[in-house]
């Protein structure tokens, strides 16, 4: 039996304000992407956020390349590929929403460098790049080292740092 001040109760949850298209025009003016409602929407693709993504965790001291063995494979072979470009975005995957973004990178690691510390550089420094060129709120960074790097492994042709 529940009496009337029981049913008057109700949960932290339930009490909360259901997002609406107002309140997320209000999180996106925040955010920096103008308001959608009044002077047009700007949106932003996955791909643009990978590549963002991409060349700031490439730009991290200790990381050897990106993505699997596989996709570094095939990568190697487009790039010679006369007229072919240089995948950015390989091992890096977006889900860009309206308001937010969450990112996978995989990345392989150079030999003796610190892997928890070049995990949290990669992560502060895809946020940050991310954040400050989107507008966009970084919402969370997976990373998975999928290699080590040894100094006697045959040389690929290491990525090239931004100076």
């Amino acid at each position: 039996m529940t009496t009337e001040q029981d049913r008057t109760k109700t949960p932290e949850a339930e009490r909360e304000v259901p997002e609406t298209s107002a309140t997320r025009r209000t999180q996106a003016t925040r955010r920096g992407l103008g308001d959608p409602g009044t002077r047009g929407r700007t949106t932003i693709a996955d791909g643009v956020v990978e590549k963002i993504a991409g060349m700031a965790a490439r730009d991290v001291v200790g990381v050897n390349a990106m993505g699997s063995g596989i996709s570094r494979t095939f990568g190697a072979v487009r790039d010679r590929v006369p007229g072919g470009t240089k995948s950015v975005t390989r091992g890096v995957k977006a889900e860009v929403g309206e308001v937010q973004t969450a990112l996978d990178l995989e990345i392989v690691v150079d030999y003796g460098v610190s892997i928890i510390d070049v995990a949290r550089a990669v992560r502060e420094n895809v946020i940050d790049a991310v954040e400050r060129m989107t507008g966009l709120e970084v919402v969370e960074v997976n990373i998975a080292v999928s290699d080590v790097k040894l100094p006697e492994e045959e040389e690929e042709e290491p990525e090239p740092r931004i100076q």
